[in-house]
Protein backbone atom coordinates (compact mmCIF):
# COMPACT_ATOMS: atom_id res chain seq x y z
CA UNK A 1 0.00 0.00 0.00
CA UNK A 2 2.67 2.28 1.05
CA UNK A 3 4.44 1.69 -2.53
CA UNK A 4 1.37 1.95 -4.59
CA UNK A 5 0.91 5.12 -3.26
CA UNK A 6 4.57 6.36 -3.71
CA UNK A 7 4.09 5.12 -7.15
CA UNK A 8 0.46 6.93 -7.41
CA UNK A 9 1.98 9.97 -6.83
CA UNK A 10 5.06 9.51 -9.00
CA UNK A 11 2.74 8.68 -12.24
CA UNK A 12 0.91 11.96 -11.03
CA UNK A 13 4.16 14.07 -11.84
CA UNK A 14 6.04 12.25 -14.77
CA UNK A 15 2.46 12.34 -16.53
CA UNK A 16 2.12 8.28 -16.65
CA UNK A 17 -0.55 5.92 -16.28
CA UNK A 18 -0.38 3.54 -13.40
CA UNK A 19 -1.03 -0.21 -13.90
CA UNK A 20 -0.64 -2.77 -11.04
CA UNK A 21 0.70 -6.04 -10.50
CA UNK A 22 -2.23 -8.17 -8.55
CA UNK A 23 -0.43 -11.17 -7.28
CA UNK A 24 -3.38 -13.89 -6.54
CA UNK A 25 -2.97 -13.39 -2.85
CA UNK A 26 -3.79 -9.94 -2.94
CA UNK A 27 -7.23 -10.32 -5.15
CA UNK A 28 -10.38 -9.13 -3.41
CA UNK A 29 -8.76 -6.69 -0.74
CA UNK A 30 -9.38 -3.43 -3.05
CA UNK A 31 -12.16 -2.10 -5.03
CA UNK A 32 -11.25 -0.31 -8.34
CA UNK A 33 -10.12 3.62 -7.06
CA UNK A 34 -11.15 4.91 -10.66
CA UNK A 35 -14.70 4.90 -11.94
CA UNK A 36 -15.06 3.38 -15.63
CA UNK A 37 -11.47 1.59 -15.70
CA UNK A 38 -9.26 -0.59 -14.14
CA UNK A 39 -5.56 -0.12 -12.79
CA UNK A 40 -5.04 -4.06 -13.14
CA UNK A 41 -2.14 -4.93 -15.05
CA UNK A 42 -3.66 -7.69 -17.88
CA UNK A 43 -2.19 -10.71 -17.53
CA UNK A 44 0.38 -11.99 -19.76
CA UNK A 45 1.58 -8.13 -20.88
CA UNK A 46 4.23 -7.11 -21.37
CA UNK A 47 5.33 -9.72 -22.48
CA UNK A 48 7.44 -12.08 -19.72
CA UNK A 49 7.48 -11.81 -16.18
CA UNK A 50 8.29 -8.48 -15.03
CA UNK A 51 8.00 -9.48 -11.01
CA UNK A 52 11.31 -11.45 -12.23
CA UNK A 53 12.98 -8.46 -12.97
CA UNK A 54 15.43 -7.71 -9.77
CA UNK A 55 18.69 -5.25 -9.39
CA UNK A 56 20.47 -7.00 -11.53
CA UNK A 57 18.86 -7.15 -14.97
CA UNK A 58 19.57 -5.67 -18.25
CA UNK A 59 16.63 -3.42 -18.38
CA UNK A 60 17.45 -2.36 -15.64
CA UNK A 61 17.63 1.79 -16.30
CA UNK A 62 20.58 2.08 -13.73
CA UNK A 63 22.19 -0.79 -15.64
CA UNK A 64 21.85 0.54 -19.11
CA UNK A 65 23.04 3.66 -18.31
CA UNK A 66 26.45 2.04 -16.35
CA UNK A 67 26.76 -0.16 -19.64
CA UNK A 68 26.21 2.77 -22.10
CA UNK A 69 23.03 1.29 -23.44
CA UNK A 70 21.86 4.73 -23.00
CA UNK A 71 22.73 8.01 -21.82
CA UNK A 72 21.51 11.05 -20.35
CA UNK A 73 21.06 13.27 -23.75
CA UNK A 74 19.66 9.97 -25.79
CA UNK A 75 16.67 11.16 -27.90
CA UNK A 76 13.41 9.10 -26.82
CA UNK A 77 13.27 7.58 -30.59
CA UNK A 78 16.42 5.84 -29.63
CA UNK A 79 15.67 4.41 -26.30
CA UNK A 80 14.00 0.76 -25.64
CA UNK A 81 10.40 0.24 -25.65
CA UNK A 82 10.62 -0.27 -21.96
CA UNK A 83 12.77 0.12 -18.91
CA UNK A 84 12.69 -1.38 -15.40
CA UNK A 85 13.58 1.04 -12.50
CA UNK A 86 14.35 -0.64 -9.13
CA UNK A 87 13.42 1.57 -6.50
CA UNK A 88 13.36 -1.55 -3.63
CA UNK A 89 16.10 -1.52 -0.60
CA UNK A 90 20.15 -2.13 -1.59
CA UNK A 91 22.06 -2.24 1.36
CA UNK A 92 19.47 0.26 2.83
CA UNK A 93 19.81 2.45 0.82
CA UNK A 94 17.32 3.32 -2.25
CA UNK A 95 18.89 1.73 -6.09
CA UNK A 96 21.56 4.50 -6.40
CA UNK A 97 20.90 8.25 -8.18
CA UNK A 98 17.64 8.06 -9.79
CA UNK A 99 15.81 11.01 -7.99
CA UNK A 100 17.91 13.87 -9.73
CA UNK A 101 16.99 15.67 -12.46
CA UNK A 102 18.70 14.56 -15.20
CA UNK A 103 17.53 10.47 -14.64
CA UNK A 104 14.16 11.95 -14.20
CA UNK A 105 14.00 13.75 -17.65
CA UNK A 106 15.65 10.53 -19.24
CA UNK A 107 13.38 8.37 -17.65
CA UNK A 108 10.38 10.63 -18.79
CA UNK A 109 11.26 9.65 -22.36
CA UNK A 110 10.35 5.94 -22.14
CA UNK A 111 6.89 5.20 -22.72
CA UNK A 112 6.40 2.18 -21.07
CA UNK A 113 8.23 1.94 -17.48
CA UNK A 114 8.46 -1.58 -14.92
CA UNK A 115 9.19 -0.10 -11.07
CA UNK A 116 9.40 -2.68 -8.44
CA UNK A 117 9.79 -1.50 -4.79
CA UNK A 118 9.10 -2.21 -1.48
CA UNK A 119 9.50 1.08 0.27
CA UNK A 120 7.64 4.21 0.80
CA UNK A 121 9.53 6.33 -1.64
CA UNK A 122 7.21 9.30 -1.34
CA UNK A 123 9.83 11.20 0.61
CA UNK A 124 12.20 11.12 -2.09
CA UNK A 125 10.17 12.98 -4.66
CA UNK A 126 9.59 15.68 -2.46
CA UNK A 127 13.68 15.89 -2.21
CA UNK A 128 14.07 16.08 -6.36
CA UNK A 129 13.70 19.50 -7.40
CA UNK A 130 12.12 19.11 -10.77
CA UNK A 131 9.24 18.01 -8.43
CA UNK A 132 9.36 20.38 -5.86
CA UNK A 133 7.19 23.01 -6.97
CA UNK A 134 4.42 21.30 -8.23
CA UNK A 135 4.66 18.94 -4.85
CA UNK A 136 4.45 21.85 -2.73
CA UNK A 137 0.80 23.43 -4.86
CA UNK A 138 -0.28 19.81 -4.42
CA UNK A 139 -0.26 19.43 -0.28
CA UNK A 140 0.62 22.54 1.24
CA UNK A 141 0.89 19.87 4.47
CA UNK A 142 3.70 17.72 3.53
CA UNK A 143 2.63 15.59 6.29
CA UNK A 144 -0.85 14.91 5.25
CA UNK A 145 0.87 13.10 1.73
CA UNK A 146 -0.29 9.22 2.96
CA UNK A 147 -3.02 10.72 4.59
CA UNK A 148 -4.60 12.20 1.49
CA UNK A 149 -3.36 9.52 -0.94
CA UNK A 150 -4.29 6.10 0.88
CA UNK A 151 -7.98 7.58 1.75
CA UNK A 152 -8.55 8.81 -1.90
CA UNK A 153 -6.58 5.05 -4.04
CA UNK A 154 -7.39 2.42 -0.94
CA UNK A 155 -11.67 1.34 -0.53
CA UNK A 156 -11.71 -2.10 0.85
CA UNK A 157 -13.88 -5.14 -1.28
CA UNK A 158 -17.59 -5.65 0.39
CA UNK A 159 -16.11 -8.61 2.01
CA UNK A 160 -13.26 -6.59 4.04
CA UNK A 161 -15.33 -3.89 4.83
CA UNK A 162 -17.88 -6.35 6.07
CA UNK A 163 -15.42 -7.67 8.68
CA UNK A 164 -14.55 -3.64 9.57
CA UNK A 165 -17.90 -2.66 9.88
CA UNK A 166 -19.10 -5.61 11.64
CA UNK A 167 -16.33 -6.12 14.74
CA UNK A 168 -16.54 -1.76 14.70
CA UNK A 169 -20.06 -2.03 15.09
CA UNK A 170 -19.84 -4.63 18.14
CA UNK A 171 -17.00 -3.89 20.29
CA UNK A 172 -15.98 -0.24 19.46
CA UNK A 173 -18.99 2.23 18.16
CA UNK A 174 -20.17 2.90 21.90
CA UNK A 175 -16.80 3.38 23.77
CA UNK A 176 -15.88 6.81 24.65
CA UNK A 177 -11.87 6.49 23.91
CA UNK A 178 -10.34 4.23 21.46
CA UNK A 179 -6.91 3.08 22.07
CA UNK A 180 -4.81 1.07 19.61
CA UNK A 181 -1.64 -1.06 20.52
CA UNK A 182 0.14 -2.48 17.05
CA UNK A 183 3.11 -5.41 18.24
CA UNK A 184 5.27 -6.70 15.58
CA UNK A 185 8.09 -8.86 15.94
CA UNK A 186 10.66 -9.03 13.31
CA UNK A 187 12.78 -12.21 12.58
CA UNK A 188 16.10 -10.07 12.19
CA UNK A 189 15.57 -8.90 15.54
CA UNK A 190 13.12 -10.75 17.77
CA UNK A 191 12.32 -9.35 20.87
CA UNK A 192 11.75 -12.09 23.66
CA UNK A 193 7.57 -11.85 24.85
CA UNK A 194 8.57 -10.59 28.52
CA UNK A 195 10.75 -8.04 27.12
CA UNK A 196 8.31 -6.48 24.23
CA UNK A 197 5.40 -7.05 27.42
CA UNK A 198 7.44 -5.05 29.82
CA UNK A 199 8.21 -1.98 26.77
CA UNK A 200 4.54 -1.84 25.96
CA UNK A 201 3.58 -1.54 29.43
CA UNK A 202 6.14 1.04 30.28
CA UNK A 203 4.89 2.96 28.00
CA UNK A 204 1.23 2.89 28.77
CA UNK A 205 2.47 4.26 32.28
CA UNK A 206 4.78 6.75 30.74
CA UNK A 207 2.57 8.28 28.25
CA UNK A 208 -0.73 7.68 30.39
CA UNK A 209 -2.46 5.97 27.74
CA UNK A 210 -4.69 3.85 29.80
CA UNK A 211 -5.80 4.47 33.48
CA UNK A 212 -4.30 3.44 36.36
CA UNK A 213 -4.82 0.37 38.11
CA UNK A 214 -6.57 0.45 41.84
CA UNK A 215 -6.71 -1.87 44.37
CA UNK A 216 -8.39 -5.11 43.43
CA UNK A 217 -9.63 -5.43 46.85
CA UNK A 218 -11.21 -2.32 47.25
CA UNK A 219 -14.91 -1.73 46.46
CA UNK A 220 -16.05 -0.50 42.68
CA UNK A 221 -16.59 2.82 42.64
CA UNK A 222 -16.74 5.49 40.04
CA UNK A 223 -14.59 8.52 40.39
CA UNK A 224 -15.91 11.82 39.57
CA UNK A 225 -15.65 13.28 36.27
CA UNK A 226 -15.36 9.53 35.07
CA UNK A 227 -18.54 8.30 35.99
CA UNK A 228 -19.85 5.46 33.26
CA UNK A 229 -17.01 6.21 30.66
CA UNK A 230 -15.88 3.08 28.65
CA UNK A 231 -12.22 2.71 26.82
CA UNK A 232 -11.32 0.11 24.46
CA UNK A 233 -8.01 -1.52 23.85
CA UNK A 234 -8.00 -2.74 20.21
CA UNK A 235 -5.07 -4.93 20.00
CA UNK A 236 -3.07 -6.15 16.43
CA UNK A 237 -0.96 -8.82 16.81
CA UNK A 238 -0.07 -12.16 15.34
CA UNK A 239 0.08 -13.32 19.48
CA UNK A 240 -2.60 -13.19 21.72
CA UNK A 241 -0.33 -12.90 24.58
CA UNK A 242 -0.57 -9.03 24.97
CA UNK A 243 -4.23 -9.07 25.06
CA UNK A 244 -4.50 -11.88 27.35
CA UNK A 245 -2.48 -10.39 29.68
CA UNK A 246 -3.60 -6.34 29.29
CA UNK A 247 -7.35 -8.04 29.16
CA UNK A 248 -6.12 -9.53 32.62
CA UNK A 249 -4.93 -6.59 33.94
CA UNK A 250 -7.95 -4.82 33.89
CA UNK A 251 -10.40 -7.71 34.67
CA UNK A 252 -8.82 -8.40 37.38
CA UNK A 253 -8.19 -4.88 39.09
CA UNK A 254 -10.53 -1.71 38.96
CA UNK A 255 -9.15 1.69 37.74
CA UNK A 256 -8.16 4.52 40.25
CA UNK A 257 -10.28 6.55 37.92
CA UNK A 258 -13.49 4.36 37.92
CA UNK A 259 -13.70 3.75 34.18
CA UNK A 260 -13.83 0.93 32.55
CA UNK A 261 -11.30 -0.66 30.31
CA UNK A 262 -12.11 -3.52 27.54
CA UNK A 263 -9.17 -5.29 25.58
CA UNK A 264 -10.48 -6.91 21.87
CA UNK A 265 -8.30 -8.61 19.33
CA UNK A 266 -9.80 -9.68 16.20
CA UNK A 267 -7.52 -12.69 15.84
CA UNK A 268 -4.23 -14.04 16.31
CA UNK A 269 -2.49 -16.08 13.66
CA UNK A 270 0.95 -16.97 15.56
CA UNK A 271 2.41 -16.74 11.91
CA UNK A 272 2.08 -14.48 9.03
CA UNK A 273 0.72 -16.79 5.93
CA UNK A 274 2.14 -14.26 2.79
CA UNK A 275 0.18 -16.08 0.34
CA UNK A 276 -3.23 -16.81 2.35
CA UNK A 277 -5.53 -14.15 0.74
CA UNK A 278 -8.13 -14.70 3.71
CA UNK A 279 -5.08 -13.88 5.65
CA UNK A 280 -4.74 -10.80 4.00
CA UNK A 281 -7.56 -9.90 4.12
CA UNK A 282 -8.34 -10.17 8.06
CA UNK A 283 -4.61 -7.67 7.81
CA UNK A 284 -6.38 -5.50 5.93
CA UNK A 285 -9.58 -5.29 8.05
CA UNK A 286 -6.99 -4.63 11.08
CA UNK A 287 -5.31 -1.98 9.54
CA UNK A 288 -8.41 0.02 9.20
CA UNK A 289 -9.88 -0.88 12.93
CA UNK A 290 -6.39 0.52 14.40
CA UNK A 291 -6.89 3.47 11.62
CA UNK A 292 -10.09 4.24 14.05
CA UNK A 293 -8.43 4.49 17.52
CA UNK A 294 -7.71 7.78 19.00
CA UNK A 295 -4.42 7.02 20.22
CA UNK A 296 -2.13 4.24 18.75
CA UNK A 297 1.32 2.73 19.99
CA UNK A 298 3.07 0.68 16.83
CA UNK A 299 6.13 -1.16 16.63
CA UNK A 300 8.86 0.74 15.44
CA UNK A 301 9.99 -0.24 11.70
CA UNK A 302 6.39 -1.50 11.16
CA UNK A 303 4.55 -0.68 7.76
CA UNK A 304 1.25 -2.07 8.99
CA UNK A 305 1.55 0.32 11.81
CA UNK A 306 2.31 3.21 9.34
CA UNK A 307 -0.24 2.55 7.31
CA UNK A 308 -2.83 2.73 10.13
CA UNK A 309 -1.98 5.81 11.47
CA UNK A 310 -1.39 7.31 8.35
CA UNK A 311 -5.32 6.73 7.56
CA UNK A 312 -5.96 8.21 11.02
CA UNK A 313 -4.04 11.07 10.84
CA UNK A 314 -2.75 10.59 14.49
CA UNK A 315 0.84 11.07 15.44
CA UNK A 316 1.26 7.44 17.33
CA UNK A 317 3.77 6.49 20.05
CA UNK A 318 6.54 3.99 18.69
CA UNK A 319 7.84 1.01 20.35
CA UNK A 320 11.46 1.83 19.84
CA UNK A 321 13.62 -1.23 19.02
CA UNK A 322 16.38 -2.58 21.02
CA UNK A 323 19.95 -1.71 20.36
CA UNK A 324 21.79 -4.85 18.19
CA UNK A 325 23.53 -5.27 21.46
CA UNK A 326 20.63 -5.12 24.12
CA UNK A 327 17.72 -7.03 24.47
CA UNK A 328 15.78 -3.84 26.08
CA UNK A 329 15.19 -0.80 24.63
CA UNK A 330 16.54 1.76 27.21
CA UNK A 331 13.04 4.11 25.88
CA UNK A 332 9.91 2.41 26.41
CA UNK A 333 8.31 5.04 23.11
CA UNK A 334 8.20 8.10 21.85
CA UNK A 335 5.69 10.16 20.04
CA UNK A 336 6.17 10.40 16.27
CA UNK A 337 6.95 14.50 14.98
CA UNK A 338 4.43 13.22 11.97
CA UNK A 339 2.08 11.53 10.72
CA UNK A 340 3.65 10.14 7.66
CA UNK A 341 5.43 6.97 7.28
CA UNK A 342 8.97 6.69 7.23
CA UNK A 343 10.91 6.01 3.97
CA UNK A 344 13.80 3.53 5.91
CA UNK A 345 16.03 3.19 2.75
CA UNK A 346 17.02 7.18 1.57
CA UNK A 347 18.40 7.70 -1.34
CA UNK A 348 22.11 8.82 -1.67
CA UNK A 349 21.51 12.54 -2.45
CA UNK A 350 24.08 15.08 -4.34
CA UNK A 351 23.60 13.35 -7.61
CA UNK A 352 26.12 14.04 -9.96
CA UNK A 353 28.48 15.11 -7.16
CA UNK A 354 27.90 11.75 -5.65
CA UNK A 355 28.61 13.00 -2.15
CA UNK A 356 26.48 11.90 0.67
CA UNK A 357 24.11 15.11 1.82
CA UNK A 358 21.89 14.87 5.13
CA UNK A 359 18.76 16.31 3.69
CA UNK A 360 17.18 16.81 7.29
CA UNK A 361 19.72 19.06 7.83
CA UNK A 362 19.24 21.26 4.61
CA UNK A 363 15.35 20.69 4.20
CA UNK A 364 12.74 22.36 6.30
CA UNK A 365 10.10 19.43 6.02
CA UNK A 366 12.12 16.39 6.02
CA UNK A 367 13.25 14.92 9.29
CA UNK A 368 15.20 11.42 10.32
CA UNK A 369 12.56 8.95 11.51
CA UNK A 370 11.91 7.97 15.49
CA UNK A 371 12.13 4.14 14.31
CA UNK A 372 15.05 4.36 11.86
CA UNK A 373 17.53 7.00 12.53
CA UNK A 374 18.82 7.28 9.15
CA UNK A 375 15.07 7.07 7.64
CA UNK A 376 13.55 10.44 6.57
CA UNK A 377 10.00 11.39 6.91
CA UNK A 378 7.85 14.48 5.61
CA UNK A 379 7.28 16.62 8.69
CA UNK A 380 5.36 20.02 9.00
CA UNK A 381 6.96 22.48 11.46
Amino acid sequence: MLTIASTFLYALLSGRVMLVNVPREQEGLFCEPFPGTSWVLPGGFPEGNPMKLNVGAPESYVNMLKNGVIRHDTPAASLPAHVYLHVEQTRLRLSDNIFCDDDQRLLRKFSWMILKSDSYFAPALFLTPMYEKELARMFPQREAVFHHLGRYLFHPTDRVWGIVRRYYEAYLARVDEKIGFQIRIFPEKPVKFENMYDQLTRCIREQRLLPELGDPASPAMNATGHDGKVKAVLIASLYSGYYDKIRGLYYESPTKTGEIVAVYQPSHEEKQEYASNEHNQKALAEIYLLSYCDKIAMSAWSTFGYVAYGFAGVKPWILLRPDWNKEVSDVACVRSTSVEPCLHSPPILGCRAKKEVDVARVKPYVRHCEDVGFGLKLFDS
